[in-house]
């Protein structure tokens, strides 16, 4: 496919988000992810991260991989896109106008490869959320209690599901931000 061709249309789900309670297999799935995208990758790989629900321990989450990778140039999608589908990533998202944002999608361990340019705004905020949530019971709480009370409805996208989470995370995302 070229970097400007069609990308698959999007999921849908039509039905509840199934949620689970933490596991502690997570980062072992993570581990396993991260270094097939390494040795995709190389010296490509500015910085890798897990991130999302699966990366805070005690938090429930869709079982799903959330990882961030920084690269020198997330719009130059020659420089990775091909070795990462080798490895068995798939793009599935480009967002031009969004941080210059892209995600693949991994099967087997399930996961949400997010890649950005190095340094990027969106990777700092989405860190501090995850570091925040580690350690502040009250708002992993809150989250939480959010997430499973929107789990519980029929949504006809996943992204809507996201979407209706946007002012808890806003709220707590006030308090990250504050973190000195």
């Amino acid at each position: 496919m070229s970097p400007a061709g069609p990308l698959p249309a999007p999921e849908t789900l039509n039905g509840p988000v199934v949620l689970a309670d933490y596991d502690p297999d997570w980062p072992a799935w993570y581990a396993t992810l991260a270094r097939r995208a390494r040795a995709a990758l190389g010296e490509r790989v500015v910085a890798l991260h897990h991130a999302g629900s699966t990366s805070v321990p005690g938090l429930a989450a869709k079982p799903l991989i959330d990882m961030l990778l920084e690269v020198a140039d997330s719009a130059d999608e020659a420089a990775y896109v091909q070795a990462l589908e080798a490895a068995g990533f798939v793009l599935r998202i480009r967002e031009s106008d969004w941080f210059e944002h892209r995600l693949l999608k991994s099967a087997a361990p399930p996961a949400n490869l997010h890649v950005y340019t190095a340094g990027e705004e969106e990777v700092r905020r989405m860190l501090a959320f995850r570091d925040h949530l580690r350690r502040d019971s009250a708002d992993r709480a809150l989250y939480e209690g959010t997430k499973r009370r929107l789990a519980a409805r029929t949504w006809e996208k996943t992204q809507d599901y996201a979407d209706a989470k946007g002012e808890v995370i806003a709220e707590i995302m006030s308090r990250a931000l504050a973190w000195p």
